[in-house]
């Protein structure tokens, strides 16, 4: 089967040296072209395996989307356990073809003047761990394995394996974990070269904002559950859209208008007009999470969000109060808001002094934010940035020091003040050395001048969540602790294929890419074996982890368990008899 011919039957005639010249104990005889179509011991052509390929892991198509439509396009009737083995397949033809592919690539990274490697692992829930090395500037990704844990001797040979293949990087931006950081370090010790590691800014910020803000947050939210304050809102809510019933529609038009009429001062109407716009106050509050970035905590501080909204709606039903709705049933409705909001306005319950805490704590934070130039508005600026801006931050970085500084010297009745700073000043002093030297001087062969290493790891933070949002589309499943355990580390080379620079070192073109893979199979085709089969026996790597996958299908056994009981008993009987 192939896309090009459809399905068909062969014969095959092969003309061989007639003198019985052998090679590799085999007849000489000539090339056959099938060898070009179709892989030693295959009946599925190299043409149909790249279109099955490229269709699950560059397009993320179920397999039964596949199936379907290689049968009404092209006639090929494959089930889907076949889908499934082609795609395996095609990962290790990929995979050989990238290591194939090394000393083009390793030309083309060393004509940029040098390539910054980023390194980090994702998982999901703690399993499948997938370690990835990127080169920065090209956004092609250089190495993908599967680790057991994130530790430092599971990542340090991988590392040395990229250097190997493609040559020592100009630069090595990593996370804060303390894996990452011994690697990174003892491969540049190993490399003797004087390679910046870096750390990324923006994890640098995340984790002194989770020190800062984290246990002040989790406390205001226990505070907001435990009053179930949340919870009659919504029920409030949702009683006054029950006693609007079908003139929904017309209340919020009336809503509305009352909104523009902001000249008649603090007063709510009568009838189901004032009866929307008390459900309107009430579902204003509930809509906290809109003031937030979108970032996720520690950059967005949604219970704080939502006691601000409470203080600000408590005043203003005090203030339509003052002039109360002539209707007795918006009346009561607003005193019943009244009543659910008091218990912020009165704090019986102890929210205002979390709530100044942290507010106090989020101001410092936002000040390092200001300083690191990491805002959601600079963040978008950041591929324009140039090494001037990046010395302005360093320059804001040492001033903001500088104040916090003095600032904790001259708070020393301010204990909780003076923790906060502390945070920061042991982060600063803890991780400084590795927030700087980004600014890569390029060899004049390669066009001089100097080139800057992306400050954050977003690059890689980004692939691997265009990486999971594929999964989840191809799978169904939101949770891929199951699928991301059985991927493939080779998957993460799939990314490559839409970069058109490095399609044309390794194949010319996607059209070309099943030739280029029958290539790889040429060497072997005496010993009629594949790439795919060459490509299973891969490098084990030393178990760390404490229940894999693997050793738990190893001990749920119930000969383990037989054991360990027939053992415990022997001993208990021992007891007995002594």
């Amino acid at each position: 089967m192939t896309l090009a011919h459809g399905c068909f039957r062969i014969r095959q005639t092969v003309y061989v040296c007639p003198s019985g010249c052998r090679k590799r104990g085999r007849l000489v005889g000539e090339k056959s072209p099938l060898a070009d179509l179709i892989p030693p011991r295959g009946v599925v052509g190299y043409d149909v395996m790249v279109h099955v390929g490229l269709q699950r892991f560059l397009h993320h198509r179920q397999r039964e989307e596949i199936r379907a439509a290689l049968e009404a396009e092209h006639g090929i009737i494959l089930s889907s356990g076949e889908i499934s083995g082609l795609s395996a397949r095609f990962l290790a033809y990929l995979e050989r073809l990238h290591h194939a592919s090394a000393p083009g690539l390793r030309a083309a990274l060393a004509s940029d003047g040098g390539w910054p490697l980023h390194v980090d692992a994702s998982g999901e829930d703690g399993r499948g761990t997938l370690l990835v090395a990127f080169a920065g500037w090209r956004q092609w990704v250089l190495g993908a394995w599967k680790v057991p844990t994130e530790r430092a001797d599971a990542i340090l040979p991988r590392l040395r394996e990229v250097v190997f293949r493609f040559g020592p990087p100009c630069a090595i931006m990593r996370d804060l974990g303390r894996a990452m950081a011994e690697a990174s370090q003892s491969l540049v010790k190993q490399l003797k070269l004087p390679i910046p590691v870096l750390a990324c800014h923006l994890h640098f910020l995340s984790d002194i904002g989770k020190d800062l803000l984290q246990d002040a947050h989790d406390r205001l939210r226990a505070l907001f559950r435990r009053t179930r304050l949340r919870s009659r809102l919504r029920t409030h809510a949702r009683d006054l859209g029950r006693c609007l019933g079908e003139n929904i529609p017309a209340a919020r038009a009336a809503l509305r208008q009352w909104q523009a009429e902001t000249a008649k001062g603090h007063r709510i109407p009568a009838g189901p007009a004032g009866i929307a716009i008390v459900r309107g106050l009430a579902q204003w509050v509930l809509d906290y999470p809109v003031d937030g970035s979108g970032q996720g905590f520690p950059f967005d501080l949604p219970w704080l969000g939502l006691y601000d909204r409470c203080l600000q709606a408590s005043s203003a039903v005090e203030a339509f109060l003052e002039n109360p709705p002539d209707d007795p049933k918006v009346r009561r409705e607003l005193d019943r808001l009244r009543r659910i909001l008091q218990l912020i306005e009165c704090d019986p319950h102890g929210f205002g002094p979390l709530a100044e805490t942290l507010t106090m704590r989020a101001k410092l934070f936002n000040e390092l934010r200001e300083a690191l130039r990491l805002t959601e508005k600079q963040r978008q600026t950041d591929a324009t940035r140039t090494a001037t801006d990046l010395r302005d931050v360093r320059f804001a970085v040492k001033k903001l020091t500088r104040s916090l500084r003095q600032r904790r010297s001259g708070c020393s009745r301010e204990k909780d003040k003076r923790r906060a700073i502390d945070i920061i000043l042991s982060h600063l002093k803890s991780h400084g050395d590795f927030l700087w030297g980004h600014a890569i001087r390029i060899s004049p062969k390669c066009g001089g001048g100097l080139r800057l290493v992306d400050r954050t790891n977003n690059l890689l933070e980004s692939y691997f969540r265009s990486l999971k949002h594929g999964e989840r589309r191809r799978s169904g499943r939101k949770i891929l602790s199951q699928d991301f355990e059985h991927l493939s580390p080779a998957a993460a080379l799939t990314a490559n294929l839409a970069h058109a620079n490095y399609v044309a070192i390794v194949c010319g073109s996607l059209d070309r890419l099943p030739e280029a893979f029958a290539r790889l199979d040429a060497r072997n085709r005496y010993a009629s074996q594949s790439a795919a089969v060459l490509s299973s026996a891969r490098t084990a790597c030393p178990e760390t982890a404490s229940l894999s996958t693997a050793d738990r299908r190893t001990i749920r056994t119930q000969e383990m368990t037989s054991r360990v009981i027939a053992a415990a008993q022997s001993r208990f009987r021992k007891r007995k008899a002594a």
